[in-house]
């Protein structure tokens, strides 16, 4: 209260800002006529001064004036368009690195261009985030004129690129437009990689997110993840779905709709137990099945099909939560994936294993500079400064908005409401005036669309079913008499434009079947009418019966409808319930901001490991970096811990078992030590010698490699080493978030239980790289040949095709390693010098002996 008092006095901060912005419009402006009069050629030249004075240390602050007059110039000639006012405001709060709240219709992918064109003067790629493709390849060739123009390239990173090769070229560009899923992944393959000129991108400098809150609010809870199977037995999956099927609600589990959550009980837990035929659920021999029953029972009880997921061609995909659109390529994690395609009897896919992942929080927070846009943002203003560092500024629109956001009309039945909604747009249809309904998911929309077949009203039917002609779709939604279905907000970041006689009318209808969770998606659906001061009407109709009001709304709601005594197919319309919806919007708001938060604090714990082994693995890529010096201190760890094993096997003895020694040490390292000579040497020196013997077997062995191959297949090696033991710490980080709240019962905090004994982990995992990769170096053999060159080409590109099943075998690198000028019988000796059959030793499938089997 006392702030909306001092803000009205002495003005908000959002009004200071917009004051200070519009002081250097002023300024552009000034500077428009003098470049209006100069040629395509003299503009052009005098924004290449520009980027050579940024070139020659001048900030780009100094030069935004002239950078933006320049980029308008250009924009008319090219585009045919000239900025706002209020669009260079939108780009000068781009260029601070903040959010721009502007409205929909005020030409957001105009006032990109004009931070981006200023920020690519530094001679670094700029990317521009989308939410999809269509409005990537869109924006990117709507906008390429105008770059061209100013000397830029323009290239676009979507999910029909395949290749590396093209990602790369494409990477190369000036500025860059792409998803924020196709960003996230190359990120993450590029940190698989196995040499630094295939990594597409070379820097993080600067990023402008479009739709920013659909990004980095409501996207931010999904992590992207890359990942490979586990080999689990999917019948469990099928055997838990038909236990699971058989259990009752209430009598065996409860649902908890508020928190998504099922609580099996007593009766429940023996009935699983008949059923699958075992004594006690909980044992440790049985987790998996339990585990398998949760799942098969969240999905059962829980997902809903065609709202929560859709089955396409025997596939289940899963549609987003947000935006109604399908997420192929997505897949739930911890077995609920595999447990919807037992529900829905279609193919089960192996439960997968996370290789590399990483959140869209923590992606997009490697930006030196970012930036988004958004018709909506300020109410999640709070998260977007505490999680990103990032301040949203409230453009004003170009033209006063002229549309009517009507009271909320609530029924008691959701059959009520859907009957008032068909009689509503009768109505508007009658006289012509195009309707947008929007639902909160793809089983609502197609009630409405079978209630309007009945009706003979000619609609289009907008969901994540037609996903691929959304825009086709959307575009036309204000053509006269149109009637249009979309599930939220599909359509997202098209323009619905409407001409005068529509406009006679009364413009756009925007009709609302349920309230959303987030006050922000509403305000995304009425902000399709309206754009550049045309009229428009919203209205929301909703019941009893809608989720939200049922989980989160006031008792008092139901009180008020029964005093008043509603008939069949009333409403109540008033101030109080809108309030009282929005109420509701704001806890479970609250809800998720805390979800959100909760991930990102279990993520920053990871993220610094990810940033660790990500660091370590780009110097290994690194040409000139001393992979003689690592592997030297590295042999010194590995035989310092392997002779400890010896001293701590008998704590009574002090001597050194020399016979135990010599045979670990040809165990784990491949060397053979002579027991006289070990004999004659002093125990406080056993150690040295070892390692000096150590280092000149290993010399002597490399010595044959020309040293340019012998450093790259040191550092391939040591690269898989890595790999391999990040993805087992990953999947044990994940093993471990999945417990750790149990330490709450035990009075402690989970979150710092999580902390300490992640940090446990990953200290064992540096550890476990030294020694792995050192030990397997010295185990690998070499054996001549006429051409040693040809030699470790073969090798190395051997090695690197591995990387690409993203599995790695200690064995399959031996034979790689192990190879002959002849074919080797499998009753020959194997040359590893076992002494056995090469049938029975390194010809033989499966795993074998030595420190990586275990």
């Amino acid at each position: 209260m006392i702030q909306t008092i001092v803000g009205k006095i002495l003005g908000t901060r959002n009004d200071k800002l917009i004051k200070k912005y519009q002081k250097c419009v002023n300024a552009i402006n000034t500077l428009e006529s003098s470049y209006k009069n100069l040629s395509d050629d003299e503009l052009k030249s005098a924004f290449e001064a520009l980027k050579q004075k940024v070139k020659d240390g001048a900030s780009l602050d100094s030069v935004l004036e002239a950078s933006f007059a320049i980029t308008r110039e250009a924009s008319v000639r090219t585009l045919g368009m000239r900025h706002f006012d209020v669009q260079l405001i939108g780009g000068m709060v781009l260029n601070d690195g903040k959010i721009a709240e502007m409205k929909t219709g005020e030409g957001k992918t105009l006032v990109a261009t004009l931070a981006v064109s200023l920020n690519a003067m530094r001679a670094q790629s700029v990317h521009v985030v989308t939410v999809n493709d269509y409005l990537a390849n869109r924006d990117a060739n709507e906008m390429m004129p105008l770059y061209n123009f100013l000397g830029y390239s323009v290239g676009v990173i979507t999910s029909n690129l395949k290749d590396d090769a093209t990602r790369l070229e494409v990477y190369a560009n000036d500025i860059v437009y792409g998803t924020n899923n196709e960003f996230g992944f190359d990120y993450l393959r590029d940190n698989m990689k196995y040499d630094l000129e295939s990594k597409v991108q070379k820097c993080h400098f600067y990023a402008i997110i479009d739709e920013v809150d659909s990004i980095l609010i409501d996207e931010a809870r999904t992590p992207l993840i890359i990942s490979g199977p586990v080999n689990k037995k999917l019948e469990n999956y099928q055997a838990a779905d038909l236990i699971a099927k058989k259990m009752e609600t209430s009598k065996d589990f409860s649902i908890d709709e508020k928190n998504r959550v099922i609580l099996i009980t007593e009766e429940g837990i023996k009935k699983a137990e008949n059923l699958f035929k075992i004594e006690n659920l909980y044992s440790i021999e049985n987790a998996a099945l339990s585990h398998h029953l949760d799942q098969a029972l969240k999905a059962n009880y829980l997902f809903s099909k065609d709202k929560d997921y859709v089955v396409q061609n025997g596939e289940v995909i899963i549609v987003d939560e947000f935006t109604g659109r399908l997420s192929e390529g997505r897949r739930f994690s911890e077995g609920l994936h595999q447990a919807l395609e037992a529900k829905e009897k279609v193919n089960i896919k192996e439960e997968s294993q996370t290789l590399a992942d990483i959140t869209f929080q923590n992606y997009f927070r490697l930006y030196e500079k970012l930036a988004g846009m958004t018709g909506t943002a300020q109410t999640e203003a709070t998260e977007f400064l505490q999680i990103y560092n990032l301040e949203v500024v409230s453009i004003p629109t170009n033209v006063p908005i002229k549309r009517q956001d009507l009271n909320d009309l609530i029924y008691k039945s959701e059959r009520e409401k859907f009957n008032a909604v068909i009689a509503k747009i009768k109505e508007l249809h009658a006289k012509g005036q195009p309707v947008l309904v929007g639902t909160a998911s793809i089983e609502k929309s197609e009630i409405l669309h079978n209630l309007l077949k009945k009706e003979k009203i000619a609609h289009t039917v907008l969901n994540a079913k037609q996903h691929t002609k959304e825009a086709e779709i959307i575009k036309d939604a204000g053509l006269k008499g149109s009637v249009t279905i979309a599930t939220n907000m599909a359509g997202r970041g098209v323009d619905i434009k409407i001409d005068d006689e529509i406009k006679e009318l009364g413009g756009l209808y925007i009709i609302g079947t349920e309230r959303h969770e987030s006050r922000r998606i509403d305000n995304q659906l009425r902000g399709r009418a309206g754009r550049q001061g045309d009229p428009g009407v919203s209205q929301f109709y909703l019941s009893l019966e809608d989720a939200l009001l049922r989980i989160f709304g006031s008792d008092k709601l139901k009180g008020i409808m029964e005093k008043l005594g509603l008939k069949e197919g009333e409403h109540i319309e008033s101030s109080l319930v809108t309030r009282s919806v929005q109420n509701a919007q704001k806890k479970v708001e609250n809800l998720h901001f805390e979800s959100r938060k909760h991930l990102l604090e279990y993520d920053d714990v990871a993220n610094e490991q990810r940033k660790s082994v990500y660091k370590f693995r780009n110097e290994l890529l690194d040409p000139d970096y001393d992979m003689i010096q690592r592997i030297q201190d590295n042999r010194s760890l590995a035989l310092a811990q392997t002779i400890n094993k010896i001293r701590f096997q008998d704590e009574h003895s002090l001597e050194l078992d020399t016979n135990a020694l010599i045979a670990i040490i040809k165990e784990e390292f491949g060397l053979e030590l002579e027991s006289e000579a070990l004999s004659k040497i002093n125990p406080a020196e056993i150690e040295e010698y070892i390692n000096h013997q150590l280092t000149n077997s290993y010399e002597e062995k490399m010595s044959h490699l020309p040293p340019q191959q012998r450093n790259e297949i040191e550092r391939i090696i040591y690269l898989q080493i890595l790999d391999n033991l990040w993805r087992e710490h990953l999947y044990a980080m994940d093993t471990l978030k999945t417990g750790i709240g149990l330490r709450g019962y035990n009075q402690k905090d989970p979150l710092v239980e999580y902390k300490k004994e992640s940090y446990n982990l990953f200290m064992e995992l540096v550890e476990q790289i030294k020694i792995q990769a050192v030990k397997t170096l010295h185990i690998i053999r070499l054996q001549a040949e006429e051409n040693p060159q040809n030699q470790t080409q073969e090798i190395i590109h051997d090695l690197k095709a591995q990387d690409k099943n993203l599995s790695f075998n200690k064995d399959e690198i031996q034979q790689n390693l192990d190879f002959e000028a002849k074919k080797i019988s499998r009753n020959d000796p194997c040359p590893c010098g076992s002494g056995k059959k090469y049938k029975l030793c390194h010809g033989r499938s499966g795993p074998k002996k030595g420190m990586l089997a275990q």
